[in-house]
C-alpha cells in the first residue's frame, strides 16, 4: 500500500475527519475529503477507494454519498460502507438498506451494527455495541452472500468474512475503542487497502491488521487515550509489514453457505 499510496475519498463524519485524514497519511495513503453532491462523483471515479460513513449525515452528505457510490461502480473502484449506528436512528438504516444493492466492497462494523444492516438486530447503544462478535457471524455471512462483500466484525477480535471464509485476527488493545474514531479510521484505512491490493479478503484483512498491531504497539508507551491516540499515528506511521506480522495472530476457517 506504502508504494501505491492510494487515494482515499472519505465521506465521513465530522467528529472524525481530521483524524481519519492524519490517519490515511501516516498508514501510507492520500485522503481527500470530497463530499458534496457536485463533486463527489468525479471524486470517485479518480480515487483509488471510498469510504462511506453514515456517522453525522446532513441532506447533502446523502445525496453526496449516492454520487459516491455511483462514480465509484461507474469507475470499478472499491468502496466501504461502515454502517455507524445501523437500527438505532430509522433514517439512516433507510439509507444503508437504500444502498446496499451497489454492492460495497466491503463493510465494516461492530456486532451490533452488522447485525441490524442484516435484518436481524435492533442496533446497539448509539455508536456502541451491546452485542458480541460471535452472535453476528450469522448475519455477516449472510450479508457477503447476498452483496458479495467482504464483512468485518470488529471487536475484542476481529472477524472477517468473505462467501465460505471466516478470518479471526486477534491484535488490537483495549485503548482502541476509548479513543474517538478509530473504527471510522479503520473504515477509511479499509478503503486506502482494497484501492492498493486486488484480492478483497486480503485488503480488508491487513487494514485491521494494521491498526491493530499500531494498537499494540502503541499501548508500550501511552497508557491513557491522550497520549495513546498521538501513539497510535506514530505506530501506524513506523511499523514495517514484518513487524505488524509479528503482532498479529489469525485463524482461517471455512464454512458451508
Amino acid at each position: 500500500m506504502r508504494a501505491h499510496r492510494p487515494l482515499v475519498q472519505c465521506l465521513t463524519n465530522n467528529v472524525v475527519s481530521n483524524f481519519s485524514a492524519n490517519f490515511l497519511l501516516a498508514a501510507g495513503a492520500t485522503p481527500t475529503m470530497c463530499d458534496t453532491p457536485q463533486e463527489s462523483r468525479a471524486q470517485a471515479q479518480s480515487a483509488s477507494g471510498v469510504l462511506i460513513n453514515l456517522g453525522t449525515p446532513t441532506q447533502e452528505r446523502y445525496e453526496g454519498m449516492r454520487e459516491a457510490i455511483a462514480g465509484a461502480n461507474q469507475a470499478g473502484t472499491p468502496w466501504v460502507l461502515d454502517p455507524v449506528a445501523a437500527g438505532v436512528l430509522e433514517h439512516r438504516t433507510s439509507f444503508m438498506r437504500e444502498v446496499l444493492p451497489h454492492r460495497p466492497a466491503a463493510i465494516r462494523g461492530n456486532a451490533s451494527e452488522i447485525l441490524a444492516l442484516a435484518g436481524t438486530g435492533s442496533g446497539g447503544r448509539g455508536v456502541d455495541a451491546t452485542d458480541a462478535v460471535d452472535t453476528a457471524l450469522a448475519a455477516a455471512v449472510q450479508l457477503s452472500s447476498t452483496y458479495g462483500s467482504v464483512v468485518a466484525i470488529s471487536g475484542p477480535e476481529d472477524v472477517i468474512v468473505s462467501g465460505n471464509t471466516t478470518i479471526r485476527l486477534c491484535c488490537g488493545h483495549p485503548l482502541l475503542p476509548l479513543v474517538v474514531g478509530t473504527g471510522c479510521a479503520l473504515g477509511a484505512l479499509t478503503a486506502a487497502y482494497l484501492g492498493a491490493v486486488k484480492d478483497p479478503l486480503v485488503a480488508v484483512t491487513a487494514a485491521h491488521a494494521h491498526q491493530g498491531a499500531a494498537g499494540q504497539a502503541a499501548a508500550r508507551t501511552a497508557s491513557a487515550p491522550g497520549s495513546f491516540a498521538v501513539a497510535l499515528i506514530d505506530a501506524l506511521y513506523d511499523l514495517s509489514a514484518a513487524e505488524i506480522a509479528d503482532l498479529v495472530s489469525w485463524e482461517v476457517s471455512t464454512h458451508a453457505h
